[in-house]
């Protein structure tokens, strides 16, 4: 009885260790940006039978994505305090169980996208793979302080996966959605970059404020800011919103964009960190408001006609 104690105790944590791999609090976030999308889409209610397997398989490629970056990071992880326990850094699992169970998540997700989504959105979610665990891990991190900046682009891509899964198709509308997390990223993980700037320094990694300093990290954030509060209210223009998502976007990104101007003007290591968490409630919300209005919105033209 001890002994299927003990066995079952190391098999739980052993796929604790895996799941780990998987960065589940990111992929949450990519995954319910990709079911925004999902539901953006179309004008009603969505058919289950897309959104369901469309979910899962983008959920798959992400946690592959993340366990790759594991992978390739492991002794840069094992130098950072903030990425210290994960299971590659401390040894827990080796690069070979790493590297198959990252392969299979990949081949599992990509085969529910083509046969109960549809192709494109299977080749997108692919390449998003590429640009995240190759092209941003192992060539631009490691290279250029830009590195947030360009590898951004795969980060900003799940609210178009969702749109594809249910079009079949990339439109302008998914592009804005696109846009605004693109802008998004770098000033959410700036923020965090500031107070883990030794962290960065002492991995080797070029990070923003290592090459430029706090001060002009600080400054970029908050241009960013005002980058993105304007392409927050591109649904509002182009009339994929209407006035709810207007008066959310507008306070998110007026609050954001407050942090921001106190992150400039009097630093410190707290605020950095409110505000790198305030980013994270940004996004989600101002999804969440494009949600909200995408049905509410038509209910209430038809309440006040």
């Amino acid at each position: 009885m001890s002994t299927t104690l003990v066995t079952a105790s190391g098999v739980s944590s052993r796929w604790s260790q895996y799941y780990a791999l998987t960065k589940p609090r990111v992929v949450q976030l990519i995954v319910f940006c990709a079911v925004i999308g999902m539901l953006l889409a179309e004008p009603g209610l969505p058919d289950l039978r897309i959104v369901v397997p469309a979910t899962i398989g983008i959920w798959l490629v992400a946690a592959a994505a993340a366990a790759f970056n594991c992978l390739v990071e492991q002794h840069i992880d094992a130098r950072m305090q903030r990425t210290a326990w994960r299971p590659t850094a401390k040894g827990q699992l080796s690069p070979q169980q790493a590297l198959v169970f990252s392969v299979l998540l990949c081949v599992a997700g990509s085969a529910i996208l083509w046969f109960w989504a549809n192709p494109l959105t299977m080749v997108l979610t692919f390449a998003t793979f590429v640009g995240y665990a190759i092209i941003y891990t192992v060539v631009l991190k490691p290279l250029t302080p830009q590195n947030i900046v360009i590898g951004g682009a795969s980060g900003a891509m799940p609210p178009v996966l969702g749109w594809a899964a249910m079009t079949g198709e990339v439109g302008a509308k998914a592009l804005m959605l696109f846009l605004i997390i693109f802008l998004w990223t770098p000033p959410h993980f700036w923020a965090l970059a500031l107070y883990r700037t030794e962290d960065y320094r002492k991995a080797g990694l070029p990070m923003l404020p290592v090459t430029h300093g706090s001060e002009f990290t600080r400054l970029q954030v908050l241009l960013y800011t005002v980058l993105l509060f304007a392409a927050a209210l591109l649904p509002f223009v182009y009339r994929q919103s209407g006035w709810i998502y207007f008066v959310a976007a507008t306070l998110l990104s007026l609050r954001f964009i407050q942090y921001a101007y106190r992150l400039w003007r009097d630093y410190s290591d707290a605020l950095a960190r409110q505000t790198f968490r305030f980013s994270v409630w940004h996004l989600s919300l101002l999804f969440a408001a494009l949600l909200l209005d995408h049905y509410l919105e038509p209910w209430l033209h038809r309440l006040v006609a």
